[in-house]
């Protein structure tokens, strides 16, 4: 199929992106990579009049790890976060994560950002975000405000993004010295969406106590989701086999996964509970070499 008609605005400026979109009243969108849009526009599943260009901002690209903050534009491709040395020695987990995402190719194209827009509760991004206890800033005609990733997921490819609002900037603590991570994700084929994906990180005091720990889940339910529930029964205590069955255990029985083409609710539920033990043994085996060391 090809695209409805549409009008392409390459913005200008990041003023000139939202007048566009304050003017499209609700019907134009901003295109950042294209890597989810495009199909979407193929399929006729989005009809925009206007699409809102951002190309031709490289102020919105770049990285920056200064303080406990990491921030990061939200134009910056995907595949410069997931190779970026500052990343990978800060905030562990955002690159072993987004490896999962797509292809190469996809994601030399792709946006962080954009990923993050587009709210697909199958995809890394708003999964990794939500681990990482993420802050989203966002820019309107009314200013700028930042929404943490708890509230910024709202369902299925719905975000707090207001129609003429665009995503600038994200933001994440770094994660403390000492913490490992580790992605288990069940995809039909390399590179699609995740059936069911589990990111975690944890962090072992010097008694060998779980000191901190996040586990998020991709492909469980509307939204990505965070398993307070087994976070809460690992944090402070002593690994072992029957603490880490009880935590998967846990993760699976606090979602509320849908039935699609994929699989069953009930085959999403096995599948998070299967990859969120596997992932815990590899943290926990992780933690116990490192502390070894």
């Amino acid at each position: 199929m090809k695209p409805a008609p549409f009008d392409h605005v390459r913005a200008m400026s990041l003023d000139h992106a939202i007048d566009t979109l304050v003017a499209g009243d609700g019907d134009a969108k901003v295109l950042a990579g294209g890597q989810s849009l495009i199909p979407l526009l193929a399929m006729r599943l989005a009809q925009p009049t206007v699409l809102v260009d951002l190309g031709s901002l490289p102020e919105l690209a770049y990285i920056r790890a200064d303080g406990e903050i990491v921030e990061i534009g939200a134009m910056t491709r995907t595949r410069d976060v997931e190779t970026s040395s500052a990343i990978r020695s800060t905030v562990p987990l955002l690159p072993a994560a987004l490896r999962y995402s797509g292809h190469v190719t996809i994601r030399n194209r792709g946006t962080l950002g954009g990923s993050a827009a587009h709210s697909d509760p199958a995809a890394e991004t708003p999964a990794v975000l939500r681990a990482l206890d993420a802050d989203l800033v966002v820019v309107g005609p009314n200013g700028r405000r930042t929404i943490p990733a708890a509230d910024f997921f709202r369902s299925f490819l719905v975000s707090a993004l207001e129609p003429d609002e665009i995503l600038t900037a994200i933001r994440i603590p770094k994660q403390p010295a000492g913490t490992v991570v580790a992605v288990e994700e069940f995809a039909r084929r390399h590179g699609d969406f995740a059936v069911v994906a589990v990111m975690g990180s944890a962090r072992v005091d010097e008694s060998g106590a779980v000191a901190d720990v996040r586990i998020s889940l991709a492909g469980a339910g509307p939204t990505p989701v965070r398993a307070d529930a087994a976070e809460g029964l690992l944090r402070d205590q002593t690994p072992s086999t029957d603490l880490v069955l009880a935590a998967a255990a846990a993760a699976a029985g606090a979602i509320d996964p849908v039935s699609d083409i994929h699989g069953p609710a009930d085959y999403r539920r096995t599948l998070t509970e299967v990859l969120t033990r596997r992932c815990l043994q590899r943290l926990l085996t992780s933690t116990e070499q490192r502390r070894a060391a």
